[in-house]
């Protein structure tokens, strides 16, 4: 016997589901116990479920390699379990965890965590600067306008329509403006407070906001990612405290320049600027930054501060005297 269609019943997963689904795959995809729990959000279309993600990394792992697995075995693993169309939009790195040790090794790393966010995409031109949404101007200008105009067009409905006196503070309000002129103080100090109001909105709308954000180029891939530039001066830092005879260190990251200010506690500083130019370029290469920035380096040395002590040339010694002997001799005495 053959149900018919409209009687066979409709199968349909939850956004909760597919979040649930989603967290437990990232779970498993991420190298060792994660941790934090990875953060999930889901939106199920028909068929299809929007998905973003976020989770933390260990480090030190390269980013972006690992974020990519884990994209592809969240999109597939939910996938087979639910049977819809998955696209896992956007992945954000949000934290960068040290590997389990001592305390202080742990609050070490936990220096290091910064926020990564990385997006899926398609082969696309890397954007120059990442440009903010606005959202909390937006929305003050946005609901201060809707109540604004909300109370005006309610209360000239009510008067046309409903017969009744228009509201006093509306009332109030056109007989304060009817009284006063464009050169009273009130009104200049309003008009002013209007004006840099819209200068503001200006400027934020021109300007691509973000600062903190350093854009990274990924070539031949259609991954999307920037990098807080705390995070990229954490690692500078880290792999120049590593060069020998460098104590203290300073690092300053802007969009288009670095700049390192290391202290010598000992050692040739010629030697020493050669090697923490060489770890900051190494630690740079490994981020990709789309622009190449500049880099300043700055040795300078400590009060406890020991020079290379000079390599003293010993004497030559003498070589030792070997007495000869002449077959059918022997010793005297």
């Amino acid at each position: 016997m053959t149900v018919p269609s409209a009687r066979r019943g409709t199968t349909i997963v939850s956004d909760k589901a597919v979040r649930r689904i989603a967290e437990r795959a990232a779970s498993e995809a991420l190298p060792g116990r994660p941790a934090a729990a990875p953060h999930v959000s889901a939106a199920v279309h028909g068929r299809r479920a929007d998905v973003s993600l976020g989770v933390a990394l260990p480090y030190p792992l390269p980013v972006a390699e690992t974020a990519r697995r884990v994209r592809r075995h969240v999109a597939e693993r939910t996938r087979e379990l639910t049977g819809l169309d998955v696209s896992l939009r956007r992945i954000s790195v949000d934290t960068l965890t040290g590997p389990p040790g001592p305390p202080g090794a742990q609050a070490r790393a936990g220096a290091v965590s910064r926020t990564v966010p990385l997006s899926e995409g398609h082969a696309r031109r890397v954007p120059r600067r990442r440009w903010s949404q606005r959202r909390a101007p937006t929305a003050a200008v946005s609901l201060a306008g809707a109540v604004t105009c909300g109370a005006v067009a309610f209360d000239m409905l009510k008067a046309r329509a409903a017969h009744r006196p228009a509201a006093a503070w509306r009332t109030a309000t056109l007989d304060w403006l009817s009284g006063h002129g464009p050169g009273d103080t009130p009104v200049v100090l309003v008009g002013a407070g209007l004006a840099l109001f819209g200068l503001w909105l200006t400027v934020l709308a021109v300007t691509p906001g973000r600062r903190r954000l350093l854009t990274l180029s990924s070539p031949g891939t259609g991954l999307d990612a920037a990098a807080d530039r705390s995070a990229v001066a954490a690692s500078v830092r880290d792999a120049v405290a590593e060069v020998a005879g460098v104590g203290p260190v300073r690092v300053r990251v802007r969009r288009r320049r670095v700049v390192v200010r290391a202290g010598l506690a000992f050692g040739d500083r010629a030697t020493a600027h050669a090697d923490v130019t060489a770890a900051t370029r190494r630690v740079l290469a490994g981020w990709r930054p789309r622009h190449s920035p500049r880099v300043r380096i700055m040795v300078r040395t400590e009060p406890v501060w020991q020079p290379t002590l000079p390599k003293t040339e010993e004497p030559p010694r003498p070589a030792p005297v070997a007495t000869a002997y002449t077959l059918g001799e022997e010793d005297e005495g």
